[in-house]
């Protein structure tokens, strides 16, 4: 007999299907159960459209499936506040169902409140089944609502022993096709796809994505593309970003150099440029920049695609939020071969960063290992009974 982790299981999977369209909503996924089985489905399937619960609910008339007295497992808290939709909260209540099982709390103080009224209007409430699970469907989501900047996922395309180029700086192709697809896929879903001044200057990277036509996201914007160097091309530099894509670039930098000529010169493109602080290692203190991003830019989701160096000092910063490793069937063992993190000193295990693996999957001919940090910001529903 199916249990309520295995209905919220597929809520869950129904929530990632909002992948690149609900942005700056958090993705969620909906059930609606009756006598042990699923019923009707839903979920949030574009910003500003219809939650989930209210698209389960469409999914049950459409179906001719009576509600009253059915179970609504939903992987977020049902919302209690007019935005662009009425409150998902209300209308469960008005439904006629009997329970809601809730797999997280809403951490956006706006949106909350869902829980107190549903129990208030006398339905059976459960809160916290895949809980985990749940928080880490919207974990950007939390990034951005509680913290004030982007939500960063950093991808590598490394060999089994950690390399991301061979010692010449060789990485064509480190990953497979199927990979590379993904990736397209990754960055159409985000607002900014940021690398460091060694990948723009080795790859001359244009950081679009490139879908086929009848793929979903293929309509979405392109994103913003983001450097992170002090060393700042020259504005007559032989880069696809400076030449082709000028206006929907920004470079991370020091102070010094976004005010210097080649800065100035960058900036008369349409470039934009904002200068950084140092961190105490020495290296640039990123997280004023991820705020302007957020503040100024729009961006809300920002895509890591390396190299190394930028992605210990992400690890290192704290700022790596997501990882997303796809690790090909391949080995180099050389010494001076490129290693996908760089840059930390780390005296002992114990003060290694931690990470937890969420999902390991097959693409292609690759593995994508998906993992989070360890810690847990906010509070879990176990402490609200």
């Amino acid at each position: 007999m199916a249990s309520d982790a295995d209905f919220m299981a597929r809520a869950l999977e129904l929530a990632e299907r909002g992948r690149g369209f609900v942005t700056p909503n958090p993705r969620v996924g909906a059930v609606l159960v009756r006598n042990g089985l699923i019923v009707a489905e839903g979920w949030h399937k574009v910003f500003g459209g219809p939650h989930a619960e209210v698209e389960c609910l469409r999914d049950a008339e459409a179906r001719g499936v009576a509600v009253a007295g059915a179970a609504m497992y939903v992987t977020l808290e049902p919302c209690n506040h007019f935005g662009k939709t009425p409150p998902c909260s209300r209308t469960l209540l008005e439904s006629g169902v009997s329970r809601v099982v809730i797999g997280c709390l809403d951490p956006n103080p706006v949106a909350g409140g869902g829980l107190d009224l549903l129990r208030q209007g006398g339905l059976d409430v459960t809160i916290g089944v895949l809980e985990q699970e749940c928080r880490d469907a919207i974990a950007d989501f939390m990034i951005y609502k509680t913290q004030g900047r982007p939500a960063v996922t950093l991808k590598l395309a490394m060999t089994l022993d950690g390399r991301i180029a061979s010692r010449t700086g060789d990485s064509g192709w480190v990953s497979c096709e199927a990979s590379r697809r993904r990736v397209h896929a990754l960055r159409a879903s985000v607002q900014a796809v940021m690398v460091g001044g060694g990948t723009l200057r080795a790859d001359n990277p244009r950081l679009t994505h490139r879908l086929e036509p009848d793929h979903a996201l293929a309509g979405n914007p392109q994103p913003l593309a983001v450097v992170v160097t002090r060393r700042l091309p020259a504005a007559d530099a032989p880069l696809a970003l400076v030449r082709e894509r000028p206006e929907a670039l920004v470079i991370l930098t020091g102070a010094a150099q976004a005010a210097s000529a080649a800065g100035k010169g960058l900036a008369k493109l349409g470039v934009r440029l904002y200068g950084l602080p140092e961190a105490p290692d020495g290296s640039l203190a990123l997280l004023p920049g991820l705020t302007r991003l957020r503040e100024e830019a729009g961006v809300y989701t920002i895509l890591c695609e390396g190299g190394g160096g930028l992605a210990g000092t992400l690890v290192g910063q704290g700022l790596a939020d997501e990882l997303a490793l796809f690790y090909a069937p391949k080995v180099l063992a050389d010494d001076r071969a490129r290693a996908g993190f760089s840059g930390l000193a780390v005296p002992c295990m114990a003060d290694a960063a931690g990470f937890r693996f969420c999902a390991v999957t097959r693409v292609g001919e690759d593995i994508l290992a998906t993992l989070r940090p360890l810690a847990v910001a906010g509070q879990l529903a176990s402490q609200h009974p």
